[in-house]
């Protein structure tokens, strides 16, 4: 049965996770946590760690323990120089157009921070649709209720004719339970039983265009 959507997340996908955008990122993050409760930038990255792991995103974390702002949170973490760090990719834009199935961005992070990502990658036109955090509130990827959000914004009816494409392991295991097709985008790992590629522009070698299940 062939796919009729590529669900791709963001950061660490669209770009090599070596490029320094997510660590300027999670700095920012440590340093709102640092200034908004008065801790140590060591004690500020543990707590974010355990937010993370507890809660699926800091945010989500700092929303259900201490009611932060959401739009103030997003703003201050996405502030982060993205021309440092990203080069446009134009053979990475061709790659995607060539996949006739709609093209989602499905993301932890907000719909400004992403077309900022897409603006400077040269990616703007290649996706039909950007899911974000806020569009999935108050879930976020892992939770098994943040992908039925996504399929329904999408339009998706059948779960197995979607393709999540994401960095995060624990994100491409839930969209497995979920019924979805899964690849994973990182180093590959023995025991990890699950389609691995090493960057995004390889996607055609383990999921051909006409979107039939390799």
């Amino acid at each position: 049965m062939p796919y009729s959507t590529l669900f791709i997340d963001l950061d660490d996908t669209l770009y090599p996770a070596d490029s320094g955008v997510w660590m300027a990122i999670r700095q920012r993050i440590d340093l709102y946590v640092m200034e908004r409760f008065h801790l140590s930038l060591a004690d500020a990255r543990v707590r974010r760690q355990e937010l993370f792991l507890r809660y699926g995103t800091t945010m989500r974390g700092l929303q259900a323990e201490y009611h932060v702002n959401e739009d103030e949170y997003l703003a201050f973490v996405h502030d982060v120089p993205l021309l440092e760090f990203l080069r446009p990719n134009p053979g990475l834009c061709h790659m995607l157009q060539n996949y006739p199935q709609r093209r989602v961005i499905f993301t932890n992070a907000d719909a400004n921070h992403a077309r900022r990502v897409l603006a400077v990658l040269g990616l703007s036109d290649c996706f039909q649709q950007i899911i974000d955090i806020k569009a999935m509130s108050p879930y976020c990827k892992p939770m098994q209720e943040a992908f039925r959000i996504a399929l329904e914004k999408a339009g998706e009816a059948d779960p197995a004719r979607c393709v999540l494409v994401d960095d995060q392991a624990h994100n491409v295991r839930a969209a497995r339970a979920f019924g979805m097709h899964a690849i994973r985008i990182g180093p590959l790992e023995p025991d990890f039983e699950t389609l691995t590629i090493s960057r995004l522009d390889d996607l055609p070698s383990v999921l051909p265009w006409d979107g039939v299940r390799p």
